[in-house]
């Protein structure tokens, strides 16, 4: 099964909201915070999503109508 990371940033009216636990309940795709760095006002994560590619994609498209930044990254960034 597909596994594909990106960077997400977090605008500061986001940073209380569960929205990585939204996306693994509201798609096919195990999520797994790789690296995060969140305070009170702005926040990032690493996020490594498992699933279909298709569902991959759509999880992505969630995040963002969320209100974050959501950008690709390589593999060997997290490792």
């Amino acid at each position: 099964m597909p596994s594909l990371r990106f960077h997400i940033r977090f605008p500061e009216q986001k940073i209380k909201e569960p929205i990585i636990y939204q996306i693994g309940h509201e798609y096919k795709v195990v999520t797994n915070v790789r690296r995060a760095d969140v305070r009170e006002t702005t926040g990032w994560m690493d996020v490594e999503l498992t699933g279909e590619t298709g569902e991959i994609e759509r999880a992505v498209d969630g995040l963002r109508k969320k209100g974050v930044l959501v950008d690709p990254i390589e593999l060997n960034v997290v490792e």
